[in-house]
């Protein structure tokens, strides 16, 4: 029984063995899975993360290459193409109408198809600036150039395109290096690349630049061009699509510009003023939104916006007042050619620079140049020397007669310059006034000999000399007595006459001059009008009795430094520069010339006026009484050249010194009965406006005397001369009294 027992329970004990063995092997199998699943996950956690921590370097390192090679953009770095503008006195100007422009515009350098404006911070209206930051940027005042909301849906877009934001994904400053820089790819690997500069580039300019600096220069950028026509800043924009200066827009104007930032050839109020007018209301309520205008602002920019005049004329700006002045302006005008050449040269000195490269500035570096013409006079003039009747004594066929007139004041600006006859055919064209040389006849003999005798009190104004010739040498052993007298019809013969030196002058005696010329020495003389009248294209072989006596100079002298040499008669015997600008800024406001106000003391004061009271009896009773005026003094001289081909008259009014030439292209005698004298064809170009003048007569200086002088003698007058007449003369210089008994 025990033995079956125990073999029963043997047998119930195997079975049970058998069981949990079974259970146990299971338990390892699951275990075992579980094991290489953990395994595998660990795995691939892994795998991931150090493939992510991979990614995330090569990223970085991706990242920091690009932050660390191309994150330096420089606002200053200004690439477009700006308008130069030259300006001129406004003459209605009011300091006390805050609507009244000082200046005007009188041309503007354009560039092909750009119109370019700078202007500065404070000249942009509030409005505007809140109306473009509200449109593109309502966070501008708040981040650090980068407002990464935007910026992550942007850079997501720029692999799925599904954003679209009415301000973009870029800020004002993105916007800003984006136009600098022109880095503008837009999609795939390069977008994302350039983003990436974009982003590390716009953290860098808003530490080195204020938000004001940094709008200024994005205002001064963006594009509001047409399909046909690129207009690059708001100053351009407000003057071509609403014909004012960007001060002076209203708000509902401010907002149409914000609106055309988006698309501005698409929604410009030309293209599609409904397309423009959706936009500028919606800049309208973001301005409202972020607290920029008030409601009733809200509704008064959307009544000015269905009012909205539109001009679309880049020629039309408020800088002018006169719309026929700017609209196709055309062809420079003869002033507008001399001062484009002087702003040239300022600009190659100023930077060191050649022509060419001055030129090129000059014409896309946006300049701001202050002109010192007279708007009134320039036009005048211009019509007068196209007006054939101020020329010809009779109509005839052949009138190829050429023509120019140069005016400045005593101070050296240049008010009126015309270069022909003719209508003015291009711009930068030839010039008989400042690109001419022609013989300056008789009038040099008060720049080369009269004045400086007086000056050097070798002679008064009543000296007596006698009409007769002087000997120069031919060879070394050969002379001749020289020069003759010329009239109109025939060479006149010497008269061996006495004449007060005034009277020599009056009729414009060559003997006289010579001698003068003689005792000055023709190289006191030549010297004195290269070095001391800026007379520049005189060579050294006019340093001789014709050239320095009666004008018989080589290569000829320039109406534009003739007539200039003849201020020194009308302002106390100083010599400015003579200049058709005033000053010229850069872009940025920057001052980079200013007309110097220094001048050459070159004679003496009281020998200018004793000087000028001589020219005045060439007027009243000499070769020039065709010019003489009815209210206003006038003094002059006439000039003619040997074989009469070329005539000229430079007259001095208390306000102005302008002079005329005539003469052919090609130089022949003019014939002088079918021609007005040239006296006579000044007055009819300047004469009305010379009556007009603001000054009447002459200052008379401290150190002048008024006297009595005996005409036989040319002394001071005693009781017994029994002819005598007034003169004036140099207190440091008086003759002695007469001593001659008569």
């Amino acid at each position: 029984m025990s033995v079956n027992t125990n073999r029963t329970n043997t047998k119930g004990k195997k079975h049970s063995s058998k069981k949990k063995k079974k259970n146990s092997t299971g338990l390892k199998v699951l275990g075992g899975f579980f094991k290489v699943l953990g395994t595998v996950l660990l795995s691939a956690i892994l795998v991931v993360v150090i493939t992510g921590s991979i990614f995330a370097t090569a990223l970085t390192i991706y990242v920091l290459n690009y932050a660390d090679t191309t994150t330096t953009v420089s606002l200053e770095n200004i690439t477009a193409n700006y308008t130069s503008r030259f300006l001129y006195e406004n003459p209605d100007y009011d300091e006390n109408d805050r609507n009244s422009d000082e200046y005007l515009l009188y041309y503007a350098l354009k560039n092909s198809n750009q119109h370019a404006v700078w202007t500065d911070f404070q000249s942009i209206p509030q409005n505007l600036s809140n109306a473009v930051v509200a449109t593109e940027d309502e966070r501008f005042l708040s981040h650090d150039g980068v407002d990464f909301k935007r910026t992550l849906a942007a850079f997501v877009n720029v692999f799925i395109p599904i954003y679209d934001d009415e301000q973009g994904g870029s800020t004002i400053t993105q916007q800003t290096i984006k136009n600098l820089t022109g880095d503008d790819a837009r999609s795939g690997s390069e977008g994302a690349e350039r983003k990436i500069r974009e982003i590390f580039r716009a953290m860098n300019v808003e530490k080195a630049y204020s938000k004001e600096d940094i709008l200024e220069c994005y205002l001064n950028i963006i594009s509001f061009a047409t399909w046909n026509y690129d207009i690059i800043g708001v100053q351009a924009a407000a003057n071509y699509y609403f014909g004012k200066d960007v001060s002076q827009l209203n708000l509902g104007e401010c907002a149409s510009l914000a609106a055309m930032i988006k698309s501005p050839a698409k929604l410009n109020p030309i293209e599609d003023k409904q397309l423009n007018k959706d936009r500028a209301q919606y800049t309208l309520r973001k301005m409202l939104d972020i607290g920029a205008i008030s409601s009733d602002d809200f509704e008064k920019g959307k009544k000015q916006l269905d009012e909205l005049e539109v001009t679309g004329d880049i020629e039309y700006s408020s800088v002018t007042k006169y719309e026929d002045e700017t609209k196709d302006q055309g062809d420079t005008s003869w002033f507008m050619d001399d001062a484009i050449f002087q702003a040239i040269t300022i600009l190659m000195d100023y930077y060191g620079i050649n022509q060419t490269e001055a030129e090129s500035k000059l014409y896309s570096g946006g300049y701001t140049i202050k002109t010192t013409v007279d708007m009134n006079i320039q036009k005048e003039v211009e019509q007068k020397m196209l007006d054939d009747s101020n020329f010809v004594t009779y109509d005839f066929e052949d009138d190829t007669l050429e023509g120019a007139f140069f005016c400045v004041d005593y101070f050296g600006n240049v008010k009126a310059v015309v270069g022909s006859r003719n209508e003015k055919q291009g711009s930068r064209v030839f010039s008989y006034a400042s690109d001419g040389q022609r013989s300056p006849g008789s009038t040099i003999k008060p720049i080369s000999a009269y004045g400086p005798a007086i000056d050097s009190n070798l002679v008064t104004y009543s000296t007596i000399l006698k009409d007769e010739p002087i000997k120069i040498k031919i060879d070394d052993k050969t002379t001749k007595e020289w020069p003759a007298n010329y009239s109109e019809t025939k060479e006149g013969a010497w008269t061996y006459n006495n004449y007060p030196l005034w009277t020599m002058l009056q009729n414009s005696t060559n003997t006289a001059a010579a001698q003068l010329v003689k005792m000055l020495t023709p190289s006191y003389s030549y010297n004195f009008l290269q070095q001391r009248l800026d007379i520049t294209t005189l060579t050294i072989d006019d340093a001789d009795y014709a050239p320095m006596a009666i004008g018989a100079v080589g290569t000829g002298i320039k109406l534009s430094e003739l007539v200039p040499a003849y201020m020194i008669f009308g302002n106390g015997g100083k010599k400015f520069e003579t200049t058709y600008i005033s000053s010229i800024e850069d872009k940025d406001g920057t001052m980079i010339y200013e007309h110097s106000t220094s001048f050459n003391q070159v004679i003496d004061p009281s020998s200018a006026y004793v000087t000028n009271r001589m020219m005045q009896k060439v007027i009243q009773s000499g070769t020039g009484t065709s010019a003489k005026l009815n209210t206003t003094d006038l003094v002059g001289k006439t000039g003619t050249a040997e074989d009469w081909t070329d005539l000229l008259f430079v007259g001095c009014t208390p306000d102005y010194v302008s002079g005329i030439w005539i003469g052919y292209s090609e130089p022949k005698t003019i014939p002088t009965s079918q021609y007005q004298d040239s006296s006579r064809i000044w007055k009819n170009i300047f004469g009305d406006i010379a009556e007009n003048e603001p000054h009447k007569t002459f200052d008379v200086p401290e150190g002048v005397v008024e006297a009595k002088y005996c005409t036989q003698s040319g002394l001071l007058a005693t009781n017994s001369c029994k002819s005598t007449q007034t003169g004036y003369y140099k207190q440091s210089n008086m003759p002695d009294y007469c001593n001659l008994g008569y």
